[in-house]
């Protein structure tokens, strides 16, 4: 071997090993939050909304730096059909106070109002009909859940006594269930 062939050699093996941990840096790099093609557990559909999101922000200045989005089409165990989308721009998210949305959030913070949220979603609709449910506690406590989140926006009240989650609800509340699933 010349003298000439080794640094040659040497520059090949640097550039080799440079292009490799790139492509290692690009793959395991975090923080991206996009996925890989070398992912083998992910395919193509298993990020099909993210992907219609991805392709349509740069269509409207609100979304040119991101945004959030919310989706689901959704039967109820009685059969009715409820469909939701929403979305907001990320920036604006950043820039809005947040303290505002916490009562929202709190109402929904007691594991009898999810319970109940979750009865009023099976069908069950009638204050008779919920505190008949021993798991949603005495009538008193049931008022009180039931004040609570008819404030907050989650339940409203058809008939005198009757009570639904409003549409605009139902997909909003699954997916933040599905956000805290562990």
């Amino acid at each position: 071997m010349s003298g000439t062939e080794q640094p040659n050699d040497l520059h090949r093996a640097v550039r080799q090993l440079s292009e490799r941990l790139t492509a290692l840096e690009e793959r395991f790099s975090p923080g991206t939050g996009e996925p890989t093609p070398q992912d083998d557990q992910h395919s193509s559909d298993t990020f099909w909304a993210l992907e219609g999101l991805r392709a349509r922000l740069a269509t409207h200045p609100a979304t040119a730096d991101g945004a959030v989005m919310l989706v689901g089409s959704v039967a109820l165990p009685s059969g009715a059909p409820v469909q939701w989308q929403q979305a907001a721009g990320s920036a604006e998210m950043f820039d809005t106070d947040w303290s505002d949305r916490a009562a929202s959030f709190a109402a929904l913070g007691h594991p009898i109002r999810l319970e109940l949220l979750r009865h009023v979603l099976c069908g069950t609709h009638s204050t008779a009909e919920l505190a008949a449910l021993e798991t949603l506690g005495t009538t008193g406590q049931l008022h009180h859940h039931l004040r609570q989140l008819l404030s907050a926006g989650w339940l409203k009240q058809g008939a005198r006594g009757s009570y639904e989650v409003p549409a605009a609800r139902i997909v909003p509340l699954l997916v933040c269930l599905t956000a805290v699933e562990t």
